[in-house]
């Protein structure tokens, strides 16, 4: 039976949190309830919690054991994986290599960032393509094998979102996830530190923004995620260390021609040190994301200009890390640092 919980604290404001067992019942009323309550929140706040995802806990333990293990390491040995010196945008992220964002005052992190993990012979890698590929593995013993393992099973859990949120829509069947079968979607090992000189511990560690793919799947043992409302206030989203937070980007507001909202959001400094488990769920990289008919009201025409999957993360991923701009010598790399993300523009207009 679907197990809806709604959050109204002042503090965390509505942040639902949703049973998805039904997606996984069999039980096509049990799917249809657990996708319908998905989509009305991705309608109002476009952050919502799940439960009852079928990751067990001692797997995400294990990832976090993993994560830490190798952000543990010496700088040296870490920047042996240093995604610099990948060809397709794999491997470690130093607390160097910053984004670009305007609030982003005391941004502090690292990362490990890693994909579909595709044989060196894949055609499109060969080809050139800077977001599939082969991932790079650190020479740690295990670490393959438990964080290839994770990203087995949220990838899973994602398309399984996907195939509820798709129903919601009234979409055929396969419309999103068919367009998922060799997806640019990106795990992320994050490892925030709080500088030893930061005082205010409500500063902001990573800047505020949305999230350029479909949606985003995280798993964080510590409190600092904040969305902003249609409000333009900030909110705490409740921390649930048996949940997983959900948040919808980019492609998907547009999919949906706006009924699904990507929301943006930021992380503060309040914990020394923090750790947190994304997974962005993504399209194939030559999907054109452009509202589905299903998704216009009689009369009404797309809000949304087509975009092609791959070259939106990549233009955005252009913006995020200097070494790609640097790597290019094409005028468009050089004006990427300049580059706006349309779904952004909440941060400094109103709300649509």
């Amino acid at each position: 039976m679907l197990k809806l919980k709604t959050i109204t604290d002042e503090e965390s404001g509505p942040f639902p949190l949703i049973s998805v067992r039904g997606l996984l019942s069999g039980n096509r009323s049990e799917f249809m309830a657990a996708a319908d309550a998905m989509g009305y929140a991705a309608r109002t706040s476009g952050f919502f919690r799940i439960c009852d995802h079928g990751i067990d806990a001692d797997l995400i333990e294990a990832t976090y054991r993993e994560a830490k293990r190798f952000f543990a390491q010496s700088d040296e040995d870490k920047q042996r994986y240093y995604i610099g010196k990948s060809t397709n945008h794999r491997g470690y992220v130093p607390f160097t290599e910053k984004g670009d964002y305007p609030d982003e005052v005391h941004r502090s992190y690292e990362a490990f960032d890693m994909g579909l993990d595709l044989p060196h012979n894949d055609p499109d890698y060969i080809a050139g393509n800077r977001v599939l590929g082969p991932n790079v593995w650190p020479d740690l013993p295990g670490f393959k094998q438990v964080v290839g393992g994770y990203y087995g099973r949220v990838s899973a859990l994602g398309r399984l979102i996907c195939s509820g949120l798709e129903a919601h829509l009234q979409l055929p069947r396969g419309a999103m996830t068919g367009q998922m079968t060799k997806p640019i979607s990106q795990l992320r090992l994050l490892h925030y530190v709080r500088q030893k000189q930061t005082i205010n511990h409500q500063s902001v560690n990573m800047g505020a923004h949305t999230d350029y793919e479909c949606l985003t799947l995280l798993h964080t043992r510590n409190e600092g995620l904040q969305v902003m409302t249609k409000q333009d206030q900030w909110v705490d989203v409740p921390l649930d260390r048996s949940a997983l937070v959900v948040n919808i980007g980019d492609m998907l507001e547009a999919w949906s021609n706006g009924q699904f909202r990507s929301t943006p959001h930021r992380v503060l400094n309040l914990s020394p040190e923090r750790y947190s488990l994304p997974y962005f769920v993504a399209t194939n990289y030559d999907t054109v994301i452009k509202p589905f008919e299903q998704t216009l009201k009689q009369g009404q025409s797309s809000m949304y200009k087509p975009i092609r999957a791959g070259a939106h993360l990549e233009r955005m991923l252009m913006r995020d890390f200097p070494y790609l701009r640097h790597q290019s010598e094409t005028q468009s790399a050089k004006a990427a640092a300049g580059i706006q993300n349309p779904f952004e523009q909440r941060l400094t207009a109103g709300h649509s």
